[in-house]
């Protein structure tokens, strides 16, 4: 849908949602909506991300199809989502391919890394892909400067390209860069966030995957969410282990560092399983098809990760070890990849506009609004 058409749907939409108002109850969108008298295209990208898409607003309008007025909020929201992810990334090419056919792109780069890794292994003399190490360590298939440099690089460049997708959205949609900072405004955001609160409801949950409310996408999220967390913190205590301490991996099975990783990848197989079981569920009245690539390559890519590292885990002391490490590293790299420009910036975004909706409920404070 061209962008100048989806943007006239916005206006007429959140023209009769703010004369209605009978979902101001629901969520974070409707407050904010009454904030405003007009609604440009910043505004429709701000109360976009701001949706969480529960769906309750849906199943409560009496304009939603088949009424005349066709009022879709979940749908239009969702393909405003769409366009602020490409039209804010960086480089935006990379965004247009992933984009175009996320899950093919995502398993074909996934194999080309997981190849080069094999052949980096070969080519390196190991015989490893094919015998036992001593101890399961990895180290002496991959060298730990070797991994540190590709996996650095890999993470600055994401790193970069989502902080610049972040700036790009959070002036657009009228902020400046020094809000990012607001103490009060921060917490609050970050309480919100965490606690999903936009997606609780008051106890009801989601109209997820149908009409029903229940809280099963707020929990899945919450075990996607705090296991890629767990393993972020595994992956960090290591490096404090390895140059803080000088102690080198493989760590024991009790060790945090693998505590701490087996509990985030369970995580990041409860979470993202549920949530694809929702999303198969899902009326497709209220979604917008062009994104499903998208959100199963991140869903497949988040599980692939998390299986084959529990499975180089508990098979760390066998022959199978070599070729487990070369796959796991593959989907990793293809994983970091992609996280600018797939389903994981929407966690950015909507945590961008959950701050500015703190903001502006200062600014009203202020003002004695």
């Amino acid at each position: 849908m061209p962008q100048s058409e989806l943007i006239h749907i916005g206006e007429e939409m959140m023209a009769v949602c703010n004369s209605c108002r009978y979902c101001e109850g629901f969520c974070a969108v409707w407050p904010a909506m009454e904030y405003r008298r007009s609604f440009a295209e910043a505004d429709l990208n701000y109360l976009a991300n701001l949706c969480h898409n529960c769906s309750e607003c849906y199943y409560a309008c009496q304009y939603a199809p088949p009424h005349e007025w066709m009022i879709n909020p979940p749908q239009t929201f969702a393909k405003f989502r769409a366009q602020t992810y490409e039209q804010f990334a960086w480089p935006k090419p990379l965004a247009s391919a992933f984009r175009a056919n996320a899950l093919v792109v995502s398993l074909l780069t996934a194999l080309m890394l997981v190849v080069f890794f094999f052949g980096a292994m070969q080519a390196a003399g190991s015989r490893s892909l094919s015998t036992a190490v001593a101890g399961g360590d990895f180290y002496k298939i991959t060298p730990h400067e070797v991994l540190v440099l590709t996996f650095g690089a890999v993470g600055l460049f994401v790193a970069l390209a989502l902080g610049i997708g972040l700036l790009r959205f959070w002036r657009n949609i009228g902020e400046q860069t020094s809000d990012l900072t607001n103490p009060p405004a921060v917490m609050l955001a970050i309480k919100e966030a965490l606690a999903l609160k936009y997606l609780d409801q008051s106890g009801w949950g989601c109209a997820y995957p149908d009409e029903k409310s229940s809280q099963s996408r707020r929990w899945f999220h919450h075990f996607t969410f705090y296991g890629f967390l767990l393993c972020f913190a595994a992956t960090t205590l290591g490096a404090i282990y390895y140059y803080g301490f000088g102690w080198t991996g493989p760590y024991g099975y009790t060790s945090l560092p693998v505590v701490l990783g087996t509990l985030g990848g369970l995580g990041l197989i409860i979470g993202p399983a549920g949530l694809w079981s929702l999303k198969t569920r899902r009326n497709r009245e209220i979604t917008d098809e062009s994104q499903q690539g998208t959100d199963v390559a991140f869903i497949v890519l988040l599980l692939l990760t998390s299986i084959t590292g529990l499975l180089l885990l508990v098979l760390r002391e066998t022959a199978a070890m070599g070729s487990l490490l070369a796959i796991h590293l593959g989907i990793v790299m293809t994983l970091f990849l992609m996280l600018p420009y797939g389903k994981f910036v929407h966690g950015l975004y909507r945590s961008a506009a959950i701050l500015k909706y703190a903001l502006e409920r200062a600014r009203k404070s202020t003002l004695g609004v």
